[in-house]
């Protein structure tokens, strides 16, 4: 009896403190893996587009989208959003257009878009509060960046 109080019990004891350590970091680490409830800050000029590959230092153009698995895409020009989205088909949990005349960013259930006659990469639109006089839908910018992908168009 001595044998297993002085070689098992410990062991076991051993056991049940890494359990719980390990129990415990686990809940801190998906309790605090939570989708963010916003925009996330995009850091100008380091942020590459995950369309082109380029450099998102246009603030007035940029847009981003979270996936629903935490991972924060940033775009350099909406219409990079919209191909990007044709293309990977991702499960989106938020997208955020920033706002062409100010400095925020405008929740895709609650933006239109203008023309603009030079954008990063082209695409022609810039983002706008929906209600604004002469912008176009959500759905309709998507189309018109889409056609440029499809070729029936240059997207301009």
């Amino acid at each position: 009896m001595n044998t297993f109080l002085s070689r098992v019990l410990p062991l076991l004891l051993l056991g049940v403190v890494l359990a719980i350590v390990g129990t415990a970091v686990a809940w801190s680490v998906l309790a605090s893996a939570k989708l963010p409830d916003g925009p996330v800050d995009l850091v100008w000029d380091k942020a590459a587009c995950a369309a082109c590959g380029m450099h998102v230092g246009e603030p007035p153009f940029a847009a981003q989208l979270t996936t629903t698995d935490g991972r924060t895409h940033a775009f350099d020009d909406p219409g990079c959003l919209f191909l990007w989205v044709a293309e990977h088909s991702p499960a989106v949990h938020s997208a955020y257009f920033h706002d062409h005349r100010a400095d925020r960013w405008i929740a895709a259930d609650r933006v239109a878009f203008v023309p603009a006659e030079k954008t990063p990469m082209g695409f022609g639109i810039a983002a706008v509060d929906v209600g604004t006089p002469g912008a176009m839908s959500h759905d309709q910018a998507r189309a018109k960046c889409l056609e440029r992908l499809h070729g029936s168009g240059d997207g301009r």
